[in-house]
């Protein structure tokens, strides 16, 4: 997956920039949000003397890409700055499916530039993602706007309101957000809040003329890249960073932990942390989330021949071989002589590798070893100063 990952934001111009898992309590409060349910129960916090302040285990990655930017004056580079960044993140959750204390994201932020032609270009690259691991097709894009701070106020006022007067009709959890954050209300999944979320007002009915313009080019941009989303109203993210353009991708293969990625824009966050008013749009994808929906059987092997040398004497030649076969950019994989040639062959099969090569004393002696194809259980004789260049073309070709 990572490796599809870096392949595919490499090609969109994204560098790779690696972060401390360890920062400042104070980036993840100031950045994310104070009320946001991240900062108020689910940071790991190492606490310090006063004067220094504490210090947390990263529990998302946006904030300490922006800290690095304003830091190491990334600014001052071309714009925008395209970075990506894959590690672990850690979260005091309840553990269970897809839902772990410590889990792996991918992050991706786009620094310096308000069009909206990148906001579909940066969800563009996230399917392309999706593409790459074969499950764009069980997945659900949606998207939203959330406004900015200019129309999200008097929003804001009228769906608290709201939900003020169906306090009695919410989860616990929620009548504290309904006064604090009551954005994060439209978030819960609660089965009871659902009724009262699905009659909330609209944020689309609250844009100003430059969010709903914004929105508005960001989906004929979609459609011009051939996009299939859904545009989804109360469609809002967990921190309090988000501006305008707000993305998910969703599966209905994992419960209640649907959501595999998600993002969206961010522009005042940059400023907020003490840099220059630069805009900003990213996402982050749950690996965890998208190996569950992978599975755990290869759809492909890792290798495309497996050498299985038959006594010590083969082993020695398979393992030089084996040598030359990757000089050559041919995946390779040898047997140590363990197994008896069957169970090397169930073994090759249960691996899906395409090929085996097989050497034993009396190939030795010959000068000619047994090639098998695995999926039609053909097998010919190859001579072993011709194995290499046998095996590069016919993995050139692509024959599996």
């Amino acid at each position: 997956m990572e490796a599809e990952a870096r392949r595919v934001f490499g090609l969109y111009g994204y560098r790779e920039i690696r972060l401390p898992i360890l920062e400042r309590k104070e980036l993840f409060e100031r950045g994310i949000g104070e009320t946001t349910d991240i900062v108020e129960k689910e940071m790991y916090i190492i606490p310090r003397d006063p004067a220094r302040g504490d210090i947390a285990l990263r529990p998302e990655a946006t904030a300490s890409v922006v800290r690095s930017y304003i830091e190491r004056r990334l600014y001052t580079q071309l714009k925008p700055a395209r970075l990506y960044t894959i590690g672990p993140m850690f979260r005091h959750e309840r553990p269970q499916t897809g839902r772990q204390r410590q889990f792996h994201q991918t992050n991706v932020e786009a620094l310096g530039e308000a069009a909206p032609a990148l906001d579909a270009e940066v969800v563009r690259m996230l399917m392309a993602f999706f593409e790459a691991v074969g499950l764009a097709d069980r997945l659900v894009l949606s998207v939203n706007s959330i406004g900015d701070p200019v129309c999200r106020p008097a929003f804001r006022a009228s769906l608290a309101e709201y939900l003020e007067a169906h306090r009695d009709r919410l989860c616990e959890e929620c009548r504290g957000r309904v006064g604090r954050n009551p954005l994060r209300v439209l978030d819960c999944k609660q089965p009871g809040c659902q009724p009262v979320i699905e009659k909330a007002p609209s944020i689309q009915d609250a844009l100003c003329a430059p969010c709903r313009e914004h929105f508005a080019a960001v989906l004929r941009y979609l459609d011009a890249l051939g996009l299939r989303y859904e545009v989804t109203p109360r469609l809002v993210r967990g921190l309090d960073y988000y501006v305008r353009t707000t993305f998910e991708v969703l599966t209905g293969d994992l419960g209640a932990q649907n959501a595999v990625a998600g993002g969206g824009r961010y522009d005042g966050l940059v400023e907020l942390l003490g840099g220059p008013p630069d805009p900003g749009i990213g996402f982050a994808i749950g690996m965890e989330r998208v190996a569950l929906l992978l599975g755990s059987a290869p759809d492909r092997a890792a290798a495309f021949v497996l050498l299985i040398p038959l006594g010590d004497p083969a082993l020695a030649r398979c393992l030089v071989l084996a040598q030359d076969l990757r000089a050559a950019a041919v995946p390779a994989e040898v047997a140590y002589g363990a197994r008896k040639l069957r169970a090397e062959l169930e073994r090759a099969n249960r691996l899906m590798v395409p090929r085996v090569l097989i050497v034993g004393d009396s190939e030795l002696t010959s000068g000619v070893a047994i090639l098998r194809d695995m999926r039609t259980g053909d097998q010919r004789s190859v001579p072993l100063g011709e194995a290499v260049a046998t095996l590069r073309a016919l993995h050139g070709e692509g024959h599996v």
